[in-house]
């Protein structure tokens, strides 16, 4: 008797408790900047769900993503670990975790909640299947709330693709109308000339043809949220249950993802709470606006604790809910690295007002080549705009160098139109921000500062995570110190360069030719003697990249022949960094044969992340793209 009266007491006392959680279900889309919300000010766009969800919710203004792609953002959501600790910034990579970091919903489920992710992962990491299955009791296009034992809280995840760039760029255009279109009802659709078009496209038919699928994705996102949001409402868990919704980048569009400004980063983001739990809300009730900035970095944590679980330390983000709230932030460190076959880094600062973004490879531009988006109309369009001398200033700038950093004035300049960057009104901003990101590189020990072929060759045997905590390994402040000159352009900083060339410290040596790659022309004449003496560097990333200098400025043989090696390197990182130097070096006439030759052979690499083979595939796609859109403006 005794023992069944235990055993009750114990199933009402685990009911009671599991009856005080939060339901927690999690909406998110993909590709999509506030800037195209209703609730945040568009007055064109059709969304209201999601605006009568900001009106009964919390709506915050600064929100971002840790990452300007999918890939690196969801690893940083799902880990609540930023992607420069992780070693997983570069988009499709699959470079492993220490064992102790597992999916957050691990946590959630320790707490007693049912996790279930409907359906996307794409989380950017080594033995995805098992990770998966650690973190969620259920992932698939069938799971739901629905599965969970009666009366048990759940954590459910459900994720839209249909603002992805595919659907607003990418895919043919019949594909589109297919998709989205013809999934709208006629009332729903918003036309081309039903928009203001931003300043930073040209303004014509053939760009507003293509813009429009930005708007009719989004409200095709939008009706199918108000069908989750009813289904909820249905089965009666609408009034127990957090309401978390964002996007998981910046806008799917050239010059937004995958580019580390503003556009990339910023997200909507709408956080509401049933009167059941009102209570919880820091920011007041129903209709608030709060200026607080927060990351993807914060997320894990915070889900933690409002499941009642134990935030592990490997957590740095804040809890944004609850009494462990964390103290607001006056700033936030974001990056964007590798998309796809399109190297690049970018580390960025930003107060929510003000972005400074440090540009480490400014000798590509802000629409640099990556295979997925040029095959978009709307990029090629662009680019035949550019090629016919049809785009103003501001349109042509994305086409060109980058300039070593950013500084814009996203209150005053939404669009990012004017870089305050040498502008002696905001000095103390800039140099604020410096420090500030110089600050966090070394405290975190940015392991991104590694080129992947060595991110690649060290998972073999350890997690980049790990690696970088260990000082003889990773000498972060040299390495550093090389890369912030990087950018910087002149022949004082080129001086140093060259002096820094010499290091013992092979990271150090890579730093210094990769920010030679960004001098002008005219600063390394000079050098010629020592940077063609840098051709047989032992260090790949460093004698490919001395390559790419010598050849586009000197017209080197030598540095061709080295180029061609790299090109047709079996290690597929190295063939990558050697085909996008070519992307960008004006004279490709001496390795056509050879990029047809490594389009054709990129299966032989050694898939140490995966799909390498199609990144070096997509990079010659790339190459040979240019030839013909040459050769067509020539005929």
């Amino acid at each position: 008797m005794k023992k069944a009266f235990l055993l009750l007491w114990l199933f009402v006392q685990a009911y009671i408790s599991s009856a005080q959680k939060p339901n927690i279900l999690w909406i998110t889309i993909e590709d999509t900047s506030p800037e195209f919300i209703g609730c945040y000010g568009n007055k064109n766009a059709k969304t209201p769900v999601i605006d009568q969800l900001a009106k009964e919710g919390i709506k915050f203004s600064n929100a971002f993503s840790t990452g300007t792609v999918c890939s690196p953002s969801r690893t940083c959501l799902i880990t609540g670990v930023k992607t420069y600790e992780a070693g997983t910034g570069n988009h499709r990579s699959n470079y492993p975790l220490p064992k102790f970091i597992h999916g957050f919903p691990h946590y959630l489920k320790q707490a007693g909640y049912h996790t279930s992710n409907n359906a996307k992962t794409d989380y950017n990491v080594a033995n995805l299947d098992a990770f998966i299955a650690d973190a969620w009791d259920e992932s698939s296009g069938k799971a739901g709330w629905w599965n969970r034992k009666a009366g048990q809280p759940f954590f459910a995840v459900f994720n839209y693709n249909d603002s992805h760039q595919s659907r607003t760029m990418t895919d043919p255009y019949e594909k589109y109308q297919k998709d989205v279109l013809n999934e709208l009802p006629e009332a729903d659709r918003i036309a081309e000339n039903d928009f203001e078009m931003p300043p930073i496209y040209r303004d014509s038919p053939e760009m507003r043809k293509q813009f429009a699928r930005v708007y009719n994705s989004i409200k095709l996102t939008d009706n199918k949220i108000g069908k989750l949001l009813k289904r909820l409402e249905n089965d009666k868990l609408r009034d127990s249950t957090i309401i978390v919704f964002f996007a998981d980048h910046g806008e799917g569009i050239p010059r937004g993802k995958t580019n580390g400004i503003d556009l990339g980063y910023r997200v909507p983001f709408v956080i509401w709470f049933p009167p059941m739990y009102a209570h919880l809300s820091p920011w007041g009730k129903n209709g608030v606006v709060t200026e607080e900035l927060i990351d993807f970095n914060d997320l894990a944590p915070t889900l933690i604790s409002l499941a009642g679980g134990k935030i592990p330390d490997h957590m740095k983000g804040r809890t944004l809910i609850g009494p462990g709230r964390g103290k607001p932030v006056d700033h936030l460190v974001l990056s964007s690295d590798r998309s796809d076959n399109g190297i690049d880094m970018v580390r960025t600062v930003t107060d929510g007002r003000f972005i400074y973004s440090k540009n480490f490879m400014p000798f590509m531009p802000e629409v640099r080549y990556i295979r997925y988006m040029e095959i978009g109309a709307i990029k090629q369009q662009m680019r035949k705009d550019f090629a016919d001398g049809k785009l103003n200033d501001l349109q042509r700038q994305m086409f060109l160098d980058r300039p070593g950093e950013f500084l814009f004035d996203t209150k005053n300049d939404p669009w990012e139109t004017k870089n305050l960057i040498n502008n002696a009104d905001y000095n103390s901003v800039a140099q604020q921000f410096r420090k500030q990101l110089e600050q966090e590189m070394l405290a975190a020990r940015d392991v991104m500062l590694l080129p992947e072929y060595e991110i690649a060759a060290l998972s073999k045997t350890t997690t980049p995570y790990e690696f970088r905590l260990k000082e003889s390994d990773f000498p972060v402040n040299p390495i550093l110190e090389a890369a912030l000159l990087s950018g910087k352009r002149g022949k004082v900083i080129a001086s140093q360069q060259m002096q820094l060339l010499k290091s013992q410290n092979k990271i150090v040596r890579y730093w210094a030719a990769l920010g030679l790659r960004s001098q002008n022309a005219d600063v390394l004449k000079s050098f010629e003697k020592e940077l063609v003496t840098s051709l047989n560097d032992d260090y790949p990333p460093v004698s490919v990249t001395a390559a790419a200098i010598c050849f586009d400025i000197f017209k080197n043989q030598q540095a061709a022949e080295t180029l061609k090696e790299h090109c047709n390197a079996y290690n597929a990182e190295i063939a990558l960094m050697a085909v996008n130097y070519l992307l960008y070096i004006d004279d490709k006439t001496p390795f056509i044969d050879t990029i047809k030759t490594v389009q054709t052979a990129s299966s032989r690499y050694d898939d140490v992340y995966k799909s390498a083979a199609y990144k070096v595939k997509s990079a010659c796609m790339d190459f040979l793209g240019i030839l013909r859109l040459v050769s067509n403006e020539e005929n």
